[in-house]
């Protein structure tokens, strides 16, 4: 394959998935992930929930070899960092600080998606040694970009391990944290609350039954009525009203999308009382091993039903149909005591102005060690019986 890398590899941004084209896409993003799928990404951008206006500009890195497409980046131009997961508003305040400009810069991410996955698709036919080729011009290519003044940095953010390591070499290394539930081969949920310790074990029942009064219905997407999915966007638009001011980052016109073109891919739960009203609802995606919270919605408060909606049935969900992981989204240290575990998230940086970098790969340096131990501590809370037992 090293003859196939030659002279000839190109790099280029363009400023759809469109104009990129499905089949070219899923060359290179051959997994089941939901949030790298062609159909995602372009239902952000048709819906304009993702574009100049709301300060995400498509820019895909498209990287070709003798005409060929080898590898894509998803990337964007941002004019600000919501919707990112990844927090770099300190270093923004920095720069504004000096009367240096941090916006625009280049990020490789799923929009408002802190879900970890391939950032850098590329040919499964490619060798070891040509991928390592392949992202070498990609860095390379992308510290050229910001050298040239275009953007103040770049950002690959939920990437998985090993390109993490691989660019760690050459960038700034960042670490986080999520909380994710592992399923064990529990036959049922009750085999999952066996393995908590007593007073948990209690207290997760205890939630369960305040809200066991409501309706619990999943549904697979592309079988939803358009009346449901409007009920879901009611409850997801609502709860960002009340607690943002705005109505979220996702419009009706994209949920609409993704339920015609991935719906199988996508879970509704309705919460409905006795008389049939929606109460809350929720929406999930699917992998073949994994799970994925996304969103939520209530038109009514109610004690303990969040953490029903979003966690207990989702955690059911998994056991029934045999998903190892249930990643219920971004931060939640409450999320423990519910057994949900603590795992690593990857994001590598790179910053062109000399100084900043220095004082940022320092700030990330100090900030792994207090991650690392922040989940150690977090580890040692897990509701389990037998920690020394997990994975």
């Amino acid at each position: 394959m090293s003859e196939f890398l030659s002279e000839d590899i190109q790099l280029n941004f363009y400023d759809s998935v469109a104009s990129i084209g499905k089949s070219k896409w899923s060359r290179v993003f051959t997994d089941d992930n939901p949030f790298t799928q062609f159909e995602y990404l372009l239902a952000l951008e048709q819906s304009l929930s993702v574009c100049s206006d709301s300060g995400w500009r498509p820019q895909h890195l498209v990287i070709t070899s003798n005409s060929d497409v080898i590898a894509i980046l998803p990337c964007y131009e941002k004019s600000h960092s919501w919707g990112e997961y990844v927090f770099d508003w300190a270093w923004a305040e920095a720069y504004e600080r000096n009367g240096l400009e941090y916006y625009p810069k280049l990020v490789a991410a799923i929009p408002f998606t802190p879900v970890s996955g391939q950032r850098i698709g590329m040919i499964s036919s490619i060798s070891e040694v040509s991928r390592e080729v392949v992202l070498n011009r990609i860095t390379h290519f992308l510290n050229q970009t910001i050298k040239s003044e275009q953007f103040s940095s770049w950002h690959c953010l939920f990437l998985p391990q090993n390109d993490f390591k691989h660019l760690s070499h050459s960038t700034i290394s960042r670490l986080g944290t999520q909380f994710h539930w592992q399923n064990k081969q529990y036959p049922h949920f009750d085999d999952f609350l066996a393995q908590l310790v007593s007073r948990k074990r209690k207290a997760i029942k205890k939630e369960r039954k305040a809200v066991a009064y409501f309706n619990y219905d999943f549904i697979d997407g592309d079988k939803a009525s358009k009346e449901q999915w409007q009920g879901f966007v009611h409850c997801y638009q609502q709860t960002y009203l009340k607690r943002s001011g705005h109505t979220g980052y996702l419009n009706a016109d994209f949920f609409s999308q993704i339920a015609s073109s991935m719906g199988r891919q996508v879970r509704l739960l309705l919460v409905t009382n006795d008389q049939n009203n929606l109460i809350a609802s929720a929406l999930y995606f699917v992998s073949n091993t994994h799970l994925y919270g996304r969103y939520w919605g209530c038109l009514e408060e109610v004690d303990g039903l969040h953490f029903e909606t979003c966690y207990y049935q989702g955690i059911e969900y998994a056991i029934h149909h045999g998903l190892t992981v249930f990643d219920a989204g971004a931060q939640g240290e409450h999320k423990v005591a519910r057994g949900f575990e603590p795992v690593e998230t990857y994001s590598n940086h790179e910053v062109a102005h000399d100084e900043f970098r220095k004082a940022i790969y320092h700030y990330c340096q100090q900030e792994q060690l207090h991650i690392k131990q922040y989940m150690q501590d977090l580890a040692c809370k897990l509701p389990y019986k037998e920690k020394d037992n997990l994975q």
